[in-house]
């Protein structure tokens, strides 16, 4: 089970930090983050490896902006998000993929959290 958070209204400029927590071990899980916008499709945000430390993929548009980490330890993933805009505003969701390779495909993952809303105001 995967339990996002750390959503809220903010303006546009400013940063928020998700949590993913997770109820058991996210090791050799791919974690990813995803994000869908009132009458859109969901998309792809942002994906983290497990077998080599630093394998990050990311949306175009979060690149430089956004940072995905992971703590296996606490079996926790995170999504820093810095100089947001008001296209961000989403309800953004964790996921986890059991097997195979990065992916930024909704189909490729396995678990899903529940969703915390980011509103990103102009």
């Amino acid at each position: 089970q995967l339990q996002a958070s750390g959503g809220g209204l903010v303006q546009a400029g400013d940063s928020l930090s998700l949590s993913c927590s997770a109820s058991g071990g996210i090791f050799k899980y791919i974690m990813g983050w995803f994000r869908q916008a009132p009458g859109k499709e969901r998309e792809f945000v942002a994906a983290v490896g497990w077998w080599k430390v630093g394998i990050t993929f990311y949306l175009d548009s979060a690149t430089d902006r956004f940072t995905i980490s992971r703590d296996n330890a606490k079996n926790t993933v995170y999504l820093q998000m810095d100089s947001l805009r008001p296209e961000d505003t989403a309800v953004y969701y964790c996921a986890a993929r059991r097997a195979g390779i990065m992916s930024r495909d909704v189909e490729d993952y396995d678990y899903w959290g529940q969703g915390t809303l980011v509103t990103v105001s102009s």
